[in-house]
């Protein structure tokens, strides 16, 4: 048996073309990324996500010279979230970066291990996430939910809870 899965998301020129609310985030997770520790890479991602209650959390990648001890923006906001806001919807997140060696020119997508944290957040509560995602120049990609980037989610039904 063979099956397709389909992903479906909007691209839009530049920031300007989001509602008020979406630019807002998107403003939010630039500012976030210059506070980024990324001294190896020298590319820095801020990450900004709105809660059901309006509160906005940030988050920024954190390098460290052992490099897998290292932690992405995504994950520092939406740990954030969860030891702080918990039981709170995350309603959307909004991904940027940059660097001091090239010009990001392309929506950055999380990595896989950010897509997986994410998308469990997502599932838990039970309503999609949506998300934005840039750089410094070119497209900004949305999806109306995490999932869209992670159809395979391994959850706690592949533990059999």
């Amino acid at each position: 048996m063979v099956k397709n899965y389909t992903i479906s998301f909007e691209e839009f020129q530049n920031a300007d073309e989001l509602n008020t609310s979406e630019k807002n985030l998107f403003y939010q997770s630039k500012e976030a990324a210059k506070q980024a520790y990324a001294p190896y890479s020298k590319f820095r991602v801020g990450c900004a996500i709105e809660l059901e209650n309006g509160q906005i959390i940030l988050g920024n990648n954190q390098e460290n010279a052992a490099y897998p001890s290292g932690i992405c923006a995504e994950r520092v906001a939406f740990f954030h979230a969860s030891a702080n806001y918990r039981g709170i919807k995350i309603l959307k997140a909004a991904i940027y970066a940059e660097s001091e060696l090239f010009t990001v020119d392309y929506a950055v997508s999380p990595c896989g291990a950010c897509r997986q944290a994410m998308s469990e957040y997502e599932q838990n509560q039970q309503s999609p996430i949506i998300l934005i995602m840039g750089g410094e120049k070119g497209p900004i990609t949305k999806t109306q939910a995490i999932s869209d980037l992670l159809p395979l989610l391994f959850s706690k039904s592949s533990l059999n809870l």
